[in-house]
């Protein structure tokens, strides 16, 4: 405060005219110094302020926790999505010469790990490892992401099934880790519930760093090492998801649990889901979730076919292809700092109503670059797909983060790795949808490898469907992102089931010691 009326001051008396006239030169010098320092130390103070504010996660949750997010987050989800969302589509495209509309169909088969995430959870609740309930869990899924790495690098001529086996297999190990790391987020959220927009801040944050990093190497990579090499890039993300289960820290339980305890743990967590999902405050913003997210049929492939045409599209290299998902994942990042400084204030219904209809909006961009209008205003191709996915990516985070910080806020206590995993279950076969709508309708409209000519229509059929979303805005609550959603009684009764059975093992433990 002292340093900003020094500053105040200083600049008032060198604006003074008056006073200019009657100082000294010395005296302007001293003052035109401290306004410099002034201004350093204003510098100074923006740049630690992330630091400060990793450093309150650190104190508050912990540092492993905290490294264990970056790590799944930033290298795992981020870097390694990257590098696999640019090499994959190369891989089908120049080394399997398969069509968009089929390549569409095997992007929605990436989800099935994903859809998957419920088995997962329920492992990671009620079926611990050597007394650990998350850590091997980190292990496996790195092992999983090296195996199907391996295959895909060493073999050539792979089955085109064979393949795409290993592609999702990379996208299971992906998926475990992240529904390891979020049952953790899950249950800090529930613990410190006034730091869960924090928590979705950091991960966000990390995972569109990791992103801006796989994105502006992957079309080097793929330039140099072809589509398969660079898909062997995806071992190291795997390798780092096993050093994550040695070094998180997780209290170990304190006997190994009897083959009918798992059984009654896993039926709990099943009937707490049940009982859960039942709600209305519950199942209907789950429902809006999926289907806010199903009614955007996506149309990647098609666009991506497009770009890298040399005869009707802007013919973009792989280099810049790289650069532009890399612009993305730079405009994602601005998303989590507009959410995190401004928005996460602010109701749910209200926040998810302004943020899908400029989601819809923000498609017609898409529609305006296939229709080549942009030319015709003289906007160069290059300038506008920037621009066009800076907007994209900037709204989808911002549409994004609010609904994960809903799915954690109706997650109840001892089933938080499940429920989590559920919502994002939903979430996926939200996604899932979304690309197998896509696909049926690239292959409806004959958008082909060569025929681009009916593009625009599926762009604009996507874009009304954004559009339609709108009206399911009633099924999501006008609470704040900081209030408690769940109904007390399911509150109540899973925590003192959870209470109870911490105490009972504590007790078992005190008569071993």
């Amino acid at each position: 405060m002292e340093m900003e009326n020094t500053c105040s001051s200083e600049t008032k008396s060198l604006v003074d005219g008056s006073a200019s006239e009657s100082a000294e030169p010395s005296t302007i010098e001293v003052s035109v110094e401290k306004q410099k320092l002034c201004i350093w130390q204003k510098i100074a103070g923006l740049a630690a302020e992330p630091l400060g504010w990793v450093g309150m996660l650190c104190r508050e949750l912990s540092p492993s926790f905290v490294l264990g997010v970056a790590l799944v987050y930033g290298v795992s989800k981020g870097f390694g999505d990257a590098v696999f969302h640019v090499a994959s589509d190369y891989y089908w495209k120049d080394a399997r010469k398969m069509q968009p509309a089929a390549v569409q169909v095997f992007l929605g088969l990436y989800y099935i790990p994903w859809i998957l995430k419920p088995v997962w959870g329920i492992l990671t609740d009620a079926v611990p490892v050597r007394g650990y309930r998350r850590r091997p869990y980190f292990i496996i899924a790195g092992i999983v992401g090296v195996t199907s790495t391996v295959v895909v690098l060493s073999a050539t001529g792979l089955p085109v099934v064979l393949a795409l086996l290993c592609l999702v297999g990379m996208m299971a190990s992906v998926a475990i880790g992240l529904v390891t790391i979020d049952a953790c987020i899950a249950r800090n959220s529930i613990e410190k519930p006034s730091l869960a927009p924090d928590m979705q801040s950091l991960s966000m944050f990390t995972s569109s760093v990791g992103a801006l990093a796989g994105f502006c190497a992957s079309g080097v990579f793929v330039h140099k090492l072809g589509p398969q090499g660079a898909l062997g890039l995806m071992a190291m993300p795997a390798l780092l998801l096993v050093l994550v289960g040695f070094v998180i820290y997780e209290q170990k339980t304190s006997q190994l649990p009897e083959k009918q305890k798992i059984w009654a743990k896993v039926s709990a967590a099943v009937k707490g889901t049940g009982k859960t999902i039942a709600y209305p405050a519950v199942w209907k913003p789950t429902l809006y979730m999926y289907l806010s997210l199903a009614l955007s049929i996506n149309t990647h492939e098609g666009q991506f076919y497009w770009y890298t045409d040399q005869t009707v599209g802007p013919a973009f290299s792989q280099e810049f292809i790289g650069i532009i998902y890399a612009i993305g994942a730079v405009a994602s990042m601005v998303g989590v700092l507009i959410y995190h400084k401004i928005l996460k204030n602010f109701s749910f219904r209200s926040l998810l109503f302004y943020a899908q209809l400029l989601y819809a909006v923000s498609g017609f961009l898409d529609l305006i670059f296939v229709l080549r209008w942009n030319r015709k205003l003289g906007i160069p191709d290059y300038f506008f797909v920037i621009l066009e996915e800076s907007c994209s990516h900037i709204i989808t985070r911002i549409r994004w983060m609010p609904m994960n910080v809903l799915s954690t806020k109706l997650c109840p206590p001892g089933i938080e790795g499940t429920f989590f995993a559920l919502l994002t279950c939903i979430d996926s076969l939200g996604f899932l949808s979304s690309k197998m709508g896509g696909g049926v309708a690239l292959r409806a409209f004959r958008v082909t490898r060569t025929d681009f000519r009916n593009l625009w229509l599926v762009v604009l059929m996507r874009n009304l469907l954004r559009l339609s979303a709108l009206c399911l805005i009633f099924l999501v609550p006008r609470a704040d992102q900081t209030d408690v959603l769940l109904p007390p009684d399911i509150l109540e009764s899973s925590g003192s089931s959870q209470d109870e059975e911490e105490s009972l093992e504590l007790a078992k433990f005190s008569e071993r010691g």
